[in-house]
């Protein structure tokens, strides 16, 4: 697909020679704003802004058929005023979409005009909590959040809305590169949420869930094993919510401890890397969020995620990895047990499969082995193409994002194969950046099987997006 499509042609056009007109040719640094205003060496201006078309070509989704496409726009503005032992930022984010219609699956996580992102104060001069030679940042108010490997918590990158909490965040770094994060916020519920006005891109400020707690200690251990794996890291962490109904949010009540680590080692040229992650979840929930659903269920849910890959010392360099991803699933609707993982509030599609309109797989009630191919020929170019050979984890469980089941499990368990692909290209370095993808799902027994299932034989999406960034 590229962007010859209609109006999205013109407006990559346009904004590719708008940025381009604005650049030095030769410039060694990106070109910001803040430099280009000469704002005080205090004061940080920076954001960017971005255009995506997206094309689907068949309809996984429960009661969803045809085709689909979207034009979705996401503009971002940061302004953080630094005085040394204290900063002030205030960052706003404009996320609108076009060109759907009413079999388009938007929500508040696709649509959400003009509103405030980040509100913060951070302290930078706090003692550190990991001995002689650490120090610590505390943030406090509206923010965005990424530990780790973000699959516990995210700043999403490639939807077109991010979710940011209200709370307080803390650092601490030791100064070998050790990481102690603890955690204690709420979500910010978006708004509008609700069609038609998620359609109309209609204004309506956000609000923080103040019934919704998240709290979470999370420490990573830099090069935990020395010379015997160099750049080895360890993790443990441990994350909890709990929630309850409000007058203006139903919630399942949940009540979740989920403990877990991490071992990981980044990919470089010539070696093998490593990613394994687990965690489990104990606690207990509803059912649903219906307010007269008050059946209190035992919560026994586990994740998994590991991968082994190996970058080649080659033209291009090559890496290869075998992964697998697993999240467990609700074996008996009818007990008092509820085993399905369910992602809360971190990553998937750097795991599993591109998102938006699309995104057939997310962690919960999945069982998929997979492999990647990643290339990246110069400082210029990178790509990459994964597959998986999707399951559910068990076959009485749903389909999630198909929002499809089979409590009796005669459909079976193969949901299908799905390939993602993506490759990027900076036009202008550290400015403008072109992106292509595309993805398909070939459907497996279960999709052709389950009742209300699909029609056809699978999807096919793809899109284009260009990011200015200044």
């Amino acid at each position: 697909m590229t962007c010859g499509l209609g109006a999205f042609k013109t407006l990559c056009a346009a904004t590719l020679f708008a940025a381009i007109a604005v650049l030095p040719a030769s410039a060694e640094e990106p070109w910001r704003l803040d430099q280009a205003v000469r704002a005080p060496d205090w004061l940080t201006v920076q954001g960017e802004t971005r255009a995506r078309y997206e094309s689907l070509e068949g309809q996984f989704r429960a009661g969803r058929e045809g085709s689909d496409q979207l034009l979705a726009l996401r503009s971002l503005l940061l302004v953080e005023a630094d005085t040394g032992p204290v900063a002030l930022g205030f960052e706003l984010q404009d996320s609108r979409t076009y060109l759907g219609d009413a079999g388009t699956p938007l929500s508040s996580s696709i649509a959400n005009p003009l509103d405030v992102l980040q509100l913060y104060t951070r302290f930078d001069a706090v003692p550190g909590l990991l001995g002689a030679g650490s120090s610590s940042t505390l943030k406090l108010g509206r923010q965005t959040v990424s530990i780790g490997s973000k699959r516990q918590i995210e700043r999403v990158d490639f939807a077109n809305v991010i979710k940011s909490y209200t709370g307080a965040h803390l650092i601490s770094t030791s100064a070998r590169g050790d990481e102690l994060h603890g955690l204690y916020v709420v979500p910010t519920a978006r708004f509008p949420n609700q069609r038609p006005d998620l359609d109309d891109n209609t204004l309506s400020g956000d609000e923080e869930q103040w019934e919704r707690r998240n709290w979470g200690i999370h420490y990573r251990r830099a090069d935990a094993l020395g010379a015997l794996v160099p750049g080895l890291w360890l993790e443990g962490f441990v994350y909890g919510l709990e929630e309850r109904d409000s007058g203006d949010f139903a919630t399942p009540d949940r009540s979740y401890v989920s403990p877990g680590f991490r071992v990981y080692r980044k990919p470089a040229i010539d070696q093998w890397d490593v990613d394994i992650e687990a965690a489990l979840r104990h606690g207990t929930r509803y059912a649903t969020s219906d307010p007269n659903d008050t059946q209190s269920l035992a919560v026994d849910a586990s994740m998994l995620h590991a991968e082994l890959g190996y970058t080649f010392d080659a033209p291009w360099q090559p890496r290869f990895a075998l992964e697998y991803y697993y999240a467990s699933g609700d074996d008996d609707p009818n007990d008092l047990n509820f085993d399905q993982h369910g992602r809360l509030f971190g990553a998937r599609r750097s795991d599993l499969n591109n998102t938006s309109i699309h995104g057939p797989l997310t962690p919960a009630n999945l069982n998929a082995p997979g492999f990647r191919i990643e290339v990246k020929p110069n400082k210029r170019w990178d790509a990459r193409l994964y597959y998986h050979a999707a399951h559910l984890a068990s076959e009485t469980d749903s389909w999630v994002i198909a929002g499809l089941r089979d409590p009796t499990g005669q459909s079976g368990s193969f949901i299908g194969h799905t390939l993602d692909s993506r490759a990027r290209y900076w036009v202008v370095p550290g400015n403008v950046r072109l992106e292509l993808g595309a993805s398909a799902l070939i459907y497996g027994e279960f999709a052709k099987n389950v009742p209300d299932g699909p029609e056809g034989d699978g999807t096919l999406y793809g899109y284009a997006q260009v990011t200015v960034s200044f």
